[in-house]
């Protein structure tokens, strides 16, 4: 009776978990909207979706996640167009990062807050990578949202959600008003202060200082490569949103196993 309890209750988990993932997996088709829509003020709710080349509606059953770009091969049922490989694959991601907040903090409000946070965060990668902006629908309506967040969240307080996003616009504005002021160029957007005042926001000071080392590494590393290969100058010209995104996800999923390390 023991072993049969157990294996309910493995059974039980598992469909959890498939929830979870199937859960992100349609989260992420959504998120796809908002990266097309959002940059050209257009309603992420209606109309519906449909293809960029024929405009032909986009029948519910083409619009299954990551299944139906596979039965259709990529492609328009209608007109064949091909539709890019990101499109499954923002599905894929958005689908394993349910799966892994589900992992780490379980069925929980935990989870949905954070869950949300890195879907703004995929959003504001995606659409900085394409056109160099974050936009303020997302990153100003976050910070408010991060220190609200900050009264279900166990492990912050409200006092460190207020210290982050001080912290993290803090810095970035000191440091673009510096650069300019050296140079007379700008050699920052607003939109980066402002994403990670609202990461600051989430994930408190401590974070925002592991997000702008973890960042700046990535990005440093990134640019470098960029520039190898391209054979640019220094002047290449690289969105910093992604760089900060990472940093705070590596924050988020493995910042305690970081802090502890570098206090031994």
């Amino acid at each position: 009776m023991q072993t049969i309890s157990h294996l309910l209750t493995a059974s039980g988990v598992l469909w959890q978990e498939f929830a979870a993932f199937m859960l992100g997996l349609c989260i992420g088709s959504f998120l796809n909207v908002c990266i097309y829509r959002i940059p050209v003020s257009r309603s992420i709710i209606s109309p519906g979706s449909a293809c960029l080349s024929c405009g032909q509606p986009i029948r519910f059953y083409d619009n299954i996640p990551v299944l139906s770009y596979l039965i259709l091969k990529g492609r328009c049922r209608n007109c064949h167009a091909t539709y890019s490989i990101r499109y499954p694959l923002i599905e894929l991601i958005t689908g394993l990062f349910a799966l892994g907040v589900f992992l780490r903090w379980g069925p929980s409000l935990t989870s949905v807050i954070y869950f949300a946070f890195i879907a703004m965060l995929l959003v504001i990668t995606c659409i900085d990578l394409d056109h160099f902006i974050i936009p303020d629908v997302i990153s100003l309506p976050g910070v408010p949202a991060g220190v609200l967040a900050s009264f279900f969240l166990p492990a912050m307080t409200v006092k460190d959600s207020i210290l982050g996003l001080l912290l993290g616009g803090g810095i970035l504005l000191a440091t673009a008003w510096t650069y300019k002021h050296l140079t007379h160029r700008d050699g920052m957007g607003g939109g980066d202060i402002k994403l990670l005042a609202m990461i600051g926001a989430f994930i408190g000071w401590q974070g925002v200082l592991i997000t702008l080392f973890v960042g700046a590494l990535a990005g440093t590393l990134a640019g470098g490569a960029v520039m190898l290969h391209t054979r640019s100058s220094m002047k290449l010209k690289i969105p910093f949103g992604p760089f900060l995104a990472i940093g705070a996800l590596t924050y988020l999923f493995f910042g305690d196993t970081l802090i502890l390390w570098y206090w031994r």
